[in-house]
């Protein structure tokens, strides 16, 4: 029996103000920093054609199939979101978690790189901060750990194991698994750690590809993808995709929001396959340890870190972070310290060329969509920030 974990990413980032040192602003920190009316228009708009539609098919595929199971990574700064512009939105993925077969991964609550970050009490703070807030909002607690744009080393695990995790998703390349499959469980090296691999292919095919009337499998229908799952060896196949590829990234025209309707009855058709939560998957046999002694992760074609921090622009707001984070003193500053470090502002700042830069131009909400003139924009900020915490007394 091959289990398919089918997961979702959900997140939604505070979007920046343009700002000047120049110019007079509110003494409010968010309002100083954040575009509350930015953030009002893609929330709304994503919930109209993803959230809502899309946990609805959910929901009644949950009651209607026994055996159907799905799992979700929700951020602190979504949930946040949700409350303040949608909380209908909120209140379905609690009823998607009420049916006792939705597992929630638990990850940092700001989707941000603090475990790159040399001193690891900003990882933990925040890990902690999101475990919190999937138990005081959706009432369960999570036992997998999906880092910010599953970004995975040796070193990475260890503290995820620290935070008590019983497993980790990491991304299913071969840059790690060589000739291995990423369709069974892996231990992490040094650290009593269960690792479940993302299938790229088969979760880019949904992710990526759907709407690609060049793609050779175009159109994707739900009968076609059960049978590719059906022929696929191993014990699991572990499927994760932005959740807004259903009804955002691919329009309801596409066909998507039909896709994920069917799909859980044509999976369900095949003896070969089930589907079912990651916990559950973590209990089966080990086959094999595996070594990740560089940081991996999912985005471009590098799998790295170097989405967010590849450039020099990057590099150095990423240091500015890091020291605005061990400064930040008190729940206000350090909440800003937080949303100031979702690793979206720091994926708007990315220069590569054709085709990854093309995913990176497609997600920025900016009207500049210009990488150099973000750049001095969020350096604005953090710099304003900086002087702010010096004034409000932060640690020395």
């Amino acid at each position: 029996m091959t289990d398919i974990v089918l997961s979702f990413h959900v997140h939604q980032p505070f979007r920046l103000n343009s700002f000047s040192r120049l110019e007079e602003h509110p003494k409010k920190l968010f309002e100083r920093y954040f575009n509350e009316e930015l953030n009002k228009k893609y929330f709304e708009a994503a919930a109209k054609k993803c959230y809502l539609p899309s946990n609805s098919i959910l929901l009644d595929a949950l009651e209607k199939y026994e055996n159907f199971k799905v799992n979700f990574s929700i951020t602190g700064t979504f949930i946040e979101q949700a409350k303040k512009y949608s909380p209908e939105t909120l209140e379905s993925f609690r009823r998607l978690v009420e049916t006792g077969k939705v597992e929630i991964f638990g990850e940092t609550y700001y989707h941000s790189l603090a475990s790159l970050f040399k001193k690891k009490n900003e990882f933990k703070r925040q890990v902690e901060k999101h475990k919190e807030a999937i138990y005081r909002e959706l009432g369960t607690k999570p036992k997998i750990f999906r880092n910010t744009e599953l970004i995975y080393s040796n070193t990475i695990g260890k503290e995820i194991e620290r935070e008590g995790f019983e497993g980790a998703m990491i991304e299913g390349s071969e840059k790690i698994l060589g000739w291995r499959s990423p369709n069974y469980i892996y231990k992490a090296k040094d650290a009593n750690l269960k690792l479940i691999a993302r299938n790229y292919k088969l979760s880019d095919d949904v992710g990526f590809r759907f709407s690609n009337r060049g793609w050779k499998e175009w159109p994707l229908t739900a009968d076609k993808y059960a049978a590719w799952l059906s022929a696929t060896p191993g014990d699991i196949i572990v499927l994760y995709v932005d959740y807004e590829t259903f009804g955002e990234h691919n329009w309801k025209e596409s066909g998507i929001l039909e896709f994920l309707k069917y799909l859980p009855k044509e999976v369900l058709k095949y003896k070969n396959l089930s589907f079912a939560n990651a916990t559950e998957v973590t209990k089966k046999e080990v086959k094999d340890e595996l070594d990740v002694p560089f940081n991996l992760s999912w985005a471009d074609l590098e799998r790295d870190e170097s989405a967010w921090i590849g450039n020099k622009m990057q590099k150095s707001c990423f240091n500015e972070l890091e020291n605005i984070a061990e400064k930040a003193e008190g729940e206000e500053l350090e909440n800003i310290a937080g949303l100031l470090q979702s690793s979206d502002h720091l994926y708007y700042l990315c220069t590569k060329g054709q085709g990854d830069g093309d995913v990176h131009s497609y997600f920025n909400p900016y009207k500049q969509n210009n990488a150099y003139e973000n750049y001095v924009n969020y350096m604005n900020i953090l710099q304003d920030f900086k002087h702010i915490i010096k004034t409000k007394g932060g640690k020395a």
